[in-house]
């Protein structure tokens, strides 16, 4: 379907001025584009439109936000932070991942086995350690800007035939996110991770033997379709990775102080109302694969165990310089 979109111009302030551009009117106001790679319905598309509903309100109509969902402008999140760095773009969702590669200290709150339970990780995110993680994402001179978190539950592997130890995986393709950690991960686990395919190709790449399988949370495996590809779901429960939603720095350079503002707390306002949706959209998606008869593993403690100390590696190349930090959330977990 082919869509039409108003082409609005703008007043841009006077070069060298460090006055922000004059606020558009109602009568004509900014238009941004958000790009989500997951469908309509998902809780993070919810959350993005709500996000567009509460900016549109509390700028009175000055400032619309655009989202486009199910990867109709950038079918990989790689590819929308990009379009943020080059001002083609002023918001996406993404997953913390990617954004680990302009800030490595991110890598720390997404380590593998790190948190006990969805309560720790909000309480690490919602926290110091996580909200200074935000800002130095718009320190980092990255052109991007840190907005808010959102829920991604926990992430297991996916995959064409059974694993209930670390022998099992040996020696498989896995799909996984555009993250040096991530593809270490696996690695260490005796697999291969494969990287460049976007959360709509996994299928397909599944289906047609590029890969073995891959890792996400229950409400992907099941949205994508990928439980009827990938018909066993080991529970293992690597890790905790955060959306963030980010903002572009160029793009947003036409919006006033007073707006900017706004839209930050705008951002941070949707939290709870994706977390909610989250949860039920979890326990909903669980629901429908388990009743398609797909095959859930559940590790025993000593195969889990063996998971976890082939990481320790990992927590030395990705933990160094950050011990701190994982030492704190650790300590943070005992509450828990």
């Amino acid at each position: 379907m082919l869509m039409l979109l108003t082409v609005f111009t703008f007043t841009v302030a006077a070069q060298g001025s460090s006055e922000a551009a004059p606020v558009a009117a109602a009568s004509n106001p900014i238009v941004l584009k958000l790009s989500e790679v997951h469908a309509e319905g998902y809780p993070t598309s919810l959350a993005d439109h709500e996000f567009a509903r509460l900016v549109e309100e509390k700028t009175n109509g000055r400032i619309k936000i655009e989202v486009y969902t199910g990867g109709t402008l950038y079918g990989e999140e790689t590819g929308s932070i990009e379009a943020l760095q080059a001002g083609d773009l002023a918001f996406c969702r993404v997953s913390a991942s990617p954004v680990a590669s302009y800030v490595p200290a991110i890598n720390a709150i997404q380590l593998p086995y790190l948190y006990k339970n969805s309560k720790h990780e909000w309480a690490v995110l919602d926290g110091a350690i996580g909200q200074k993680m935000l800002a130095d994402i718009q320190a980092s001179g990255s052109g991007l800007i840190g907005l808010c978190y959102y829920d991604s539950g926990c992430r297991s592997f996916y995959l064409t035939k059974e694993v209930h130890q670390v022998s099992d995986m040996k020696g498989l393709k896995i799909r996984m996110q555009n993250n040096k950690m991530m593809v270490r991960m696996v690695e260490l686990l005796g697999a291969t991770g494969v990287t460049g395919i976007g959360p709509n190709d996994v299928y397909s790449a599944i289906t047609q033997g590029t890969v073995d399988g891959a890792e996400n949370n229950w409400p992907t495996y099941q949205n994508m379709g990928d439980y009827e590809a990938a018909k066993n779901y080991i529970l293992d429960g690597h890790t905790r990775v955060p959306e963030i939603l980010l903002g572009s720095v160029a793009a947003l350079k036409k919006i006033s102080a007073a707006d900017m503002d706004i839209i930050k707390q705008c951002a941070k306002d949707t939290e709870e109302f994706e977390k909610k949706a989250w949860a039920e959209k979890e326990a909903s998606s669980e629901k429908i694969v388990r009743e398609k008869g797909t095959n859930v593993i559940e590790l025993t403690p000593a195969a889990l165990a063996e998971f976890q100390s082939k990481m320790a590696p990992l927590y030395t190349e990705y933990g160094k310089g950050y011990e701190d930090i994982i030492k704190q959330i650790q300590d943070i977990g005992k509450n828990y």
